[in-house]
């Protein structure tokens, strides 16, 4: 086959036109193409594509391609190029995966090309861990580096909604980043019309989102920081039997009475040294209250990163956040 490249710059804007099935309107879409690359090795599989190790033929550049499942060129191909333009919106940011390419095949599927970032999953991470989490000081540097990531995100008017341990990569030198953004959508309204259960995965799910909410915003990423945030520091969900939105909004608000009663003790399973400074940080990233819930910015902020040394606590005293 032609290893001619059919090459166009990855679409600028965040979400671009979209195009239908109708091959007349597809032609706008001029990918490159994917013999372009040789494919070394399967480095993933999940619910919407295969992500491969493979090489540029002609720079030797070794990349990430992502092959988006069911979608082809001459059918809906707005998935993909939302996708790829979201990404592309957040390129240079240092805590983001960096777009590549766009490329397809002569059958018409389509392959998302990113940088190569080889060394596995924060979730791969924590099942490792000898502990299952991290200490406090780990944990404050990988916060700092996911908050950073969040906002950039947001920033460039995209929010990610699936913030989770399988979709945070972990490259040489401990160095995050933030990927798949096969649900980001642009942070404007209307949003896309769609099943709000499709928002981000179930234990990581922001309560305005399982209430049905169609118009939140960034919150439901920082909302999916906090679920994160508890997982490094205790190694656990912070919902663990919950099979149902049902159940999971039963259990968010239970949660939401205890932390507007006891603060930070309401979040069973935390360290016992864990600084004053971590837990009002964790509490200020879940409220309930999507309005008072902190931005990744002020999150950046925050004295458990400004502060040159914390005050360490026994107890787990009330925070600030959720008097």
């Amino acid at each position: 086959m032609s290893a001619a490249s059919r090459k166009r710059p990855v679409p600028d804007c965040p979400c671009p036109a979209a195009a239908g099935g109708d091959k007349k309107r597809t032609r706008r879409y001029n990918f490159s193409s994917i013999y372009d690359y040789d494919k070394l090795r399967i480095l993933g599989e999940g619910a919407y594509g295969i992500v491969m190790h493979a090489r540029h033929r002609r720079t030797g550049q070794d990349v990430a391609i992502k092959w988006i499942k069911d979608i082809h060129v001459g059918d809906d191909i707005r998935a993909v190029v939302r996708e790829a333009g979201c990404l592309t919106a957040c390129r240079g940011a240092p805590s983001v995966l960096q777009i590549r390419d766009v490329a397809a095949s002569d059958t018409g599927d389509l392959f998302i090309v990113t940088e190569l970032v080889d060394g596995g999953t924060l979730r791969d991470q924590l099942n490792l861990a000898a502990t299952r989490r991290f200490t406090e000081p780990r944990a404050r540097a990988a916060m700092r580096q996911l908050l950073g990531g969040v906002a950039s995100v947001h920033a460039a008017g995209v929010i990610h909604r699936d913030i989770k341990p399988d979709n945070v990569l972990v490259g040489r030198g401990g160095a995050f980043k933030i990927c798949d953004f096969g649900l980001a959508t642009p942070a404007r309204l209307p949003l896309p019309e769609e099943d709000p259960s499709r928002v981000g995965t179930l234990w990581y799910r922001a309560p305005e989102v399982v209430m049905g909410s169609r118009s939140y915003g960034a919150p439901v990423d920082m909302w999916a920081l906090g679920c994160v945030m508890f997982r490094i520091l205790t190694g656990q969900l912070l919902f663990t039997d919950v099979e149902t939105e049902d159940d999971l909004l039963r259990e968010m608000l239970h949660l939401r009475d205890e932390m507007e009663a006891d603060g930070i003790a309401a979040l069973k399973g935390l360290p016992s040294d864990l600084s004053q400074a971590a837990g009002d940080l964790l509490c200020g990233l879940l409220c309930f209250d999507e309005d008072t819930r902190l931005t990744a910015a002020e999150g950046l902020k925050h004295r458990w990163f400004t502060e040159e040394e914390e005050d360490a606590c026994s107890d787990l005293v009330k925070c600030v956040n959720c008097r």
